[in-house]
């Protein structure tokens, strides 16, 4: 569970501390935190990737599960385009002094992040899929949650308040669904052992 939940618990510490604006008091410290934030922003999809571990079957849910690997590369991807190019380049060009240039970084960014976190939301609804083919109704809770963190972060980013409980809702659907799979996979031993003579 700590593996799934580390990232989104991580990048909620970071929308804490994260300026809300960026200035030129605030450049530096907007660059930096970016900076540090590159390689975490990839491993928010970790809480997707680990419950599908393994080589993906020949049917429907080896389908889904490519699919939702094939979403979570592109979240990778274009969202830390959004980290380099709205975090640390409009960070460093603000610091430098140069006008004007960061409000063109910033849109670039944007459409760069948004592309990410649709392809996260497609990751989403590929995993939850395919945990309820495996574990039945009691991934719901955690897919609800999840579905939810995905739709704020289209535009929520990590910056507090609303951010921040994105990414506080990507740990606890993580864990939930973490849970329930874990919960069910006990379950199917536990009746495997039971049935032995």
């Amino acid at each position: 569970m700590v593996l799934v939940t580390t990232a989104p618990l991580l990048l909620a510490v970071a929308g804490w501390m994260h300026p809300r604006h960026l200035t030129s008091m605030t450049a530096g410290h907007w660059a930096v935190l970016h900076i540090a934030l590159l390689p975490v922003f990839p491993l928010l999809v970790l809480g997707l990737v680990v419950p599908l571990w393994g080589r993906p079957r020949r049917d429907a849910e080896g389908a889904l599960t490519v699919l939702s690997w094939a979403g979570c590369l592109c979240f990778a991807a274009y969202y830390s385009g959004l980290d380099a190019v709205a975090g640390i380049s409009a960070g460093v060009v603000v610091d430098g002094g140069v006008r004007g240039a960061a409000g063109r970084l910033f849109v670039t960014g944007d459409e760069l992040g948004r592309i990410g976190v649709y392809g996260l939301a497609v990751a989403s609804l590929a995993t939850c899929a395919v945990l309820f083919r495996r574990h039945g109704v009691r991934v719901l809770p955690g897919a609800a949650v999840l579905l939810a963190a995905c739709w704020s972060f289209v535009d929520s980013h990590i910056f507090w308040p609303r951010g921040v409980f994105t990414m506080l809702g990507f740990a606890l659907a993580f864990a939930l669904l973490s849970a329930a799979s874990t919960r069910s996979a006990e379950g199917v031993r536990k009746l495997a052992r039971s049935a032995k003579p």
